[in-house]
């Protein structure tokens, strides 16, 4: 009788283990699913399912170069597929490139990157790092930040040589950058021929489980799972997100095209220009850039051609409550229907004192914004544009004479900026 229960608990308990593998095999379809929406390639998903049935905590890798302090969320997209596999209880090795910017990456570029400071690259680094918590969990169980000095600033010729030998020249030139740069009589140099083997490195020393990576990235991670496997460990599972194009409809975005939406863009910002954008974008957008069930896109996609401002409204909403929560979001698609729809100025417009009561139209637009923020000759573009109002009459004479009254003037810069001048 002992033998006969002791062997009825054992079937329980494999019942019972077999209920977890099935709840496991469940979250991990679940997983898989939710990223389908912005995925593009898996290399490979079995091993992807392997790792994540493995029951051990996996290192990911998100590396990044910083040649500039702003994320978009086009590199959200990433961050936030790493922030569902935190929940989950892996670990994003958040690797900052401090060593590979000074060589700087040539995927897409046209011509070689100018070299950065080391004073601008911690900048960016930590600029970087705080954007990034503005999607992941900043808990140190789940995240770990590292930069690639740690190993590229000990790093012997003599080793750096060996990985070069497992690499050749044909499979580094067969990128299409360099394809098109020999094509159209452009200079290549070595420095950035051996980047995709530093970025490859990268892995083996983090020892990563898995990266979530731009399809343009991807030439550099294969390498990485080469070198991994070259150097006995398991080779990474490489996840491609999808990249649309900027808030232009042309090139994907990019600070110094402005077609982007960063992160750290207020509210107000991100609501505008979303709703400057292409109305052929919405649908992608809401694919890629919000959680909207994709069955009521599938009805927004039927219905878009009746009335397109209806969702780009809905699409700014969900981009703006994703970062900011429902409330702002809420308060902003208020102020823009206010604002936009009944042709009005918003009352809370910031209000610039200057000294002279005359003033020609450059030097009042110079008034109004941080060197920083715009340059002289962006200013000079804008009126050429005719993007610039006072007092609703739009002019493109730089030098135009224009006398503020007591009352001030309300001068209007494209479609989301005003200011008030007073003297």
């Amino acid at each position: 009788m002992r033998k006969i229960k002791k062997m009825e608990n054992i079937n329980k308990e494999l019942e019972k283990s077999q209920i977890r593998v099935e709840q496991s095999k469940d979250k991990i379809n679940n997983l898989i699913e939710s990223f389908s929406r912005t995925t593009e390639e898996i290399f490979s998903l079995n091993e992807l399912r392997e790792k994540l049935s493995s029951g051990r905590q996996l290192r990911m890798k998100f590396g990044v170069d910083v040649t500039a302090p702003d994320l978009h969320i086009g590199h959200a997209v990433n961050l936030w597929m790493y922030r569902k596999l935190q929940e989950y209880g892996h670990k994003i090795i958040f690797l900052v490139g401090d060593f590979t910017t000074q060589i700087g990456d040539p995927t897409g570029k046209s011509k070689t990157r100018p070299i950065i400071p080391q004073e601008e690259i911690q900048h960016n680094s930590e600029a970087f790092i705080k954007q990034a918590m503005m999607v992941l969990h900043n808990d140190h169980d789940l995240v770990e930040v590292r930069r690639n000095s740690e190993w590229y600033d000990k790093m012997s010729a003599k080793q750096l040589l060996s990985f070069m030998s497992m690499v050749t020249h044909d499979q580094l030139i067969s990128r299409d950058m360099f394809r098109k740069r020999i094509k159209e009589g452009k200079e290549i140099y070595e420095h950035e021929l051996i980047y995709p083997i530093l970025q490859a490195y990268d892995s083996i020393m983090l020892k990563a489980d898995l990266t979530i990576i731009g399809s343009d990235q991807l030439f550099n991670e294969m390498i990485g799972r080469s070198f991994q496997e070259k150097f006995k460990q398991t080779p990474q599972v490489i996840i491609t997100t999808k990249i649309t194009p900027g808030i232009d409809g042309k090139e994907k975005q990019s600070k110094s095209l402005g077609n982007y939406i960063g992160l750290n863009h207020s509210p107000r910002e991100k609501f505008g220009r979303i709703m400057s954008m292409p109305d052929n974008q919405i649908i992608d957008y809401l694919k890629v850039y919000t959680e909207v069930p994709l069955k009521e896109i599938e009805i927004i996609k039927k219905d878009l051609s009746n009335d397109p401002m209806k969702y780009k409204f809905l699409l700014a909403k969900e981009i703006v409550k994703r970062y900011h929560g429902e409330e702002i979001a809420d308060q902003e698609d208020g102020w823009f229907r206010k604002t936009f729809s009944e042709r009005a100025h918003p009352e809370d417009i910031p209000t610039i004192k200057i000294i002279e009561a005359q003033n020609n139209l450059f030097g009042l637009l110079r008034s109004c914004f941080d060197t920083k923020e715009i340059s002289n000759s962006e200013i000079r573009r804008l009126i050429k544009q005719r993007a610039v109002e006072v007092n609703s009459q739009v002019t493109d004479n730089m030098q135009a004479k224009i006398t503020i009254p007591k009352e001030g003037i309300i001068i209007k810069i494209g479609k989301r900026r005003w200011f008030r001048i007073t003297c």
